[in-house]
């Protein structure tokens, strides 16, 4: 069992995670229109890890005996100036999620729930790649300005990533 406070602090984070599938769809769909296979497709990627990270949530909410209370997710921004914009977009999305992550475990010390503190060690982890990765492709795009063929050749690189599901049954 866990405390009402901690049911609702983990129920937000989990609608966080879903507006932050939201964000990358849209991001995805909106690189797409400009021609940006590759950018297009690391945030269809991304989106699909935002679901697998609000589906952990959800199933361990559940799995605490708790119910999962899903509030209405904003519409994120359906268009961006450059590239760079939706990646730094991107970047300072994920340092709110981090945020939102510390907060939750700070919560979670506060409370003595141990097992919300274990669970919530993978997002720590899983925080510090994403926002490694955005910083490597903003500097990357930094790197190329205006250049089309450094934009083309990022796209191609962009266009490689996989995504790749958790384990049946496992955790992602």
């Amino acid at each position: 069992m866990i405390s009402n406070t901690m049911q609702q602090a983990l129920n937000r984070q989990l609608n966080n995670e879903l507006y932050s599938a939201y964000l990358y769809l849209s991001m995805s769909s909106y690189a797409g229109s400009l021609g940006l296979k590759g950018f297009a497709n690391w945030f269809m990627v991304q989106y699909q890890e935002e679901t697998v990270h609000a589906m952990k949530f959800y199933n361990y909410i559940n799995s605490r005996g708790e119910h999962v209370e899903l509030a209405p997710i904003a519409g994120p921004p359906t268009e961006f100036s450059t590239a760079l914009d939706m990646f730094e977009q991107t970047l300072k999305h994920e340092q709110f999620i981090t945020s939102s992550i510390n907060d939750l475990i700070d919560l979670a010390l506060r409370e003595k729930d141990h097992a919300s503190h274990i669970f919530l060690q993978w997002f720590v982890t899983e925080q510090v790649e994403e926002e490694e990765n955005d910083r490597d492709i903003i500097g990357k795009l930094k790197l190329i300005g205006d250049n089309g063929q450094g934009l083309l050749m990022l796209d191609a690189e962009l266009g490689a990533r996989v995504f790749t599901p958790p384990p049946a049954g496992g955790t992602p």
